[in-house]
């Protein structure tokens, strides 16, 4: 009996000790976290897409409130929360935050089927970073869209999927929250971030092949041949050739699209712009007799 009573007491002793240890413990290693920290993250989406670039709603919500800390908090931005989420945020952080102009993704492939026919057969898996991993895929263009839909996987909010028809994806400007996660999941980087522009109106150069003319020429009839014609025209320099394929810069582009109806090859896109109105007729010679009688 004695035997079973000591035991008791020593263990309790033991677990008294350690108790009384893991209490000092914790007071004196405890990390201290910012109540603001959790008030920021409510109002953010909770999407955890990375289109902040921070790994988490939780990451971001950190970064905002040290940049508050420091007196600051330009520079980041929620794109799914867009500006009504940043807003909140600043409101209760107590900042001012620089509205941003707001992105959307844009593919920057115009390879579609009848432009740039099929020479080969691929039978692996049927994923772009598989395709790309085994070579130039299916077709000649070893820069161009795979089609196999890894963008489309990759977005959480159905704004991007793959038309039939060209076999190319299509962005909803509508859905986009320009996240970004179209643009990481592409192997061949043809998908960027650019601004949506006035009335969603943008010019881009819809290529990306690197090949020289000829040879970009002969994989896909819709290539960039880098000529330089559109660098000539442009006012604003804000376009670039390098590496045999031309650059708009969004930032300095004045949307006058003089460099679209110079490019030999339609490379360059103009979009959501009004369709031109029809350059009238010219009366011919009995239409001229007719309204002289």
């Amino acid at each position: 009996m004695d035997f079973i009573l000591t035991a008791v007491i020593v263990l309790g002793g033991i677990g008294l000790i350690a108790a009384i240890v893991l209490f000092v413990c914790s007071k004196k290693f405890a990390v201290y976290e910012d109540p603001r920290i959790g008030q920021v993250n409510e109002l953010l989406p909770g999407a955890n897409c990375g289109g902040c670039g921070f790994a988490g709603c939780g990451g971001m919500a950190d970064a905002l409130v040290k940049g508050a800390d420091l007196g600051s908090i330009d520079g980041l931005n929620c794109p799914v929360g867009g500006s009504e989420v940043m807003g909140q945020v600043a409101d209760l952080l107590g900042m001012a935050i620089a509205n941003g102009d707001p992105m959307v993704a844009v593919v920057r492939c115009n390879g579609s089927c009848d432009l740039r026919p099929k020479v080969n057969e691929y039978s692996g898996l049927r994923t772009c970073a598989a395709m790309n991993a085994c070579g130039a895929g299916e077709t000649a263009c070893g820069f161009g869209c795979l089609g196999c839909g890894d963008c489309v996987e990759a977005c959480q909010f159905d704004a991007i999927h793959i038309n039939p028809e060209t076999g190319l994806p299509e962005v909803d400007d509508d859905k986009c929250t320009a996240c970004g996660a179209c643009a990481k999941a592409c192997p061949r980087h043809i998908i960027e971030l650019r601004k949506k522009g006035p009335k969603n109106r943008r010019v881009f150069v819809s290529c990306v092949n690197k090949d020289k003319g000829a040879v970009a020429m002969k994989a896909c009839k819709a290539a960039c041949i880098g000529c330089g014609k559109c660098v000539k025209e442009c006012k604003f320099e804000a376009i670039t050739v390098e590496n045999n394929v031309s650059y708009i810069d969004f930032n300095k582009c004045r949307l006058c699209k003089k460099c679209v109806e110079v490019c030999p090859t339609k490379a360059i896109h103009a979009v959501n712009f009004p369709a031109p109105k029809p350059a009238p007729s010219t009366p011919t010679t009995e239409e001229r007799k007719e309204e002289t009688a």
